[in-house]
């Protein structure tokens, strides 16, 4: 079937690395892409087709980008849904689906949705907005409390082990999760087309900075068995499935002492635990996110070899213009990949590019890895 040029007129809410990162392939394909995002000159906007420079929740910016559209996607979910599915429901093609994004950004609903449609989560139940400690003990220690709204890489997260933790308990509508010991977390990236086309990753190992409680590397594919393998993408396709919509998706799952899998929580959009699929895998997670929006037939998933990515993040004690260190001894690693964000201001736990290293087994990676983390370093230009 013949298609005229440019495919598409492709608009992402959000300038962030995520858009920046779906660029390339927007260019392979010809598509041209806008993005919509407050700051000027953003990361995505540095390498996009066009910026609009307006807030995310901004009626007037979010018509905007839909009149120089003819899809809507997103980079983050923290937009302005309820503006989203009015647009939507006039015409506007969005993927996904903006009432799924809406369902998303409160992760209680989200705990719900799961709950409602038979999907594997740990226990939960909601305390409000300023319990008793006593209600928190009654549902058991230790436990997760989680804010209904707003949460994203580490923030809106709390674990509760004793009276002095609930001391720093988050002061907002919360809900308590079940915490799951077993220590092993996966994720699974999916992509959905209308049709109904889905593939789905191999599961990946997620290793978690316990001080900054986002990511700190991941290892794919997941160090489990072949069964649990298969099975952790069987739910994550159900779960996906679940929403009732396309585009993709990027599935977290904890393990438990039992070996039985638990959906956390979804993302609606690409993710950190997709990176590695730039290099690693015959299709990345932005190609076939790209190709999940123009309802193209999806890319291939396998791997490639074994990959480790890891995020690099803003070297404490230093804020300012971004600085990077060991570039030099990098660069002589081979088959080691690195990807800034072209982000202008460095501060501490702050995402500024992540790096992938390709190999052969998942030890020679991590021993890799940490020979790597000692010399490469981002930071700011002023100290603290």
């Amino acid at each position: 079937m013949s298609k005229s040029l440019p495919l598409a007129r492709l608009g992402v809410v959000g300038g962030g690395q995520l858009a920046r990162m779906l660029a390339p392939a927007c260019n392979a394909h010809h598509v041209q892409m806008t993005v919509l995002d407050p700051m000027h000159n953003s990361p995505a906007g540095q390498v996009a087709y066009g910026q609009i420079q307006g807030a995310l929740h901004d009626p007037a910016a979010l018509k905007t980008l839909c009149e120089q559209s003819d899809i809507v996607t997103f980079d983050l979910e923290n937009v302005g849904a309820d503006i989203l599915m009015t647009l939507a429901d006039q015409g506007v093609q969005m993927v996904p689906a903006p009432a799924t994004i809406r369902l998303i950004q409160n992760k209680f609903e989200q705990k719900r949705h799961y709950q409602a449609s038979g999907i594997p989560t740990a226990d939960f139940i909601d305390i409000g907005d300023n319990p008793d400690f006593a209600v928190v003990e009654a549902f058991g220690l230790p436990c997760v409390q989680k804010a209904h709204m707003g949460g994203y890489d580490g923030r809106g997260v709390q674990v509760i082990r004793s009276a002095a933790d609930w001391d720093k308990r988050l002061k907002t509508t919360s809900f308590l999760e079940k915490f799951v010991s077993g220590g092993t977390e996966l994720a699974v990236m999916v992509a959905r087309r209308a049709s109904g086309e889905m593939v789905a990753y191999d599961p990946v190992e997620m290793v978690v900075d316990p001080t900054l409680n986002l990511l700190d590397y991941l290892v794919a594919p997941a160090r489990v068995s072949d069964v649990l393998r298969r099975q952790a993408q069987e739910l994550a396709k159900q779960t996906v499935e679940s929403f009732d919509t396309h585009g993709l998706f990027g599935v977290e799952l904890f393990v438990t002492d039992d070996g039985d899998l638990l959906v956390n929580e979804v993302a609606p959009r690409a993710h950190n635990s997709g990176h590695h699929s730039i290099e690693a895998c015959v299709t990345s997670q932005f190609e076939n996110q790209l190709r999940a929006c123009l309802d193209l037939p999806l890319g291939a998933t396998e791997l490639r070899g074994v990959a480790l990515t890891a995020n690099l993040v803003g070297e404490p004690g230093f804020v300012g213009s971004p600085v990077i260190e060991g570039l030099d001894e990098l660069s002589q690693i081979p088959d080691a990949h690195i990807h800034l964000y072209g982000k202008d201001e460095c501060r501490p736990g702050r995402k500024m590019g992540h790096l992938t290293l390709i190999g052969k087994n998942h030890d020679e990676l991590i021993q890799r890895f940490e020979l790597v983390r000692n010399n490469l370093i981002i930071r700011g230009d002023t100290p603290q």
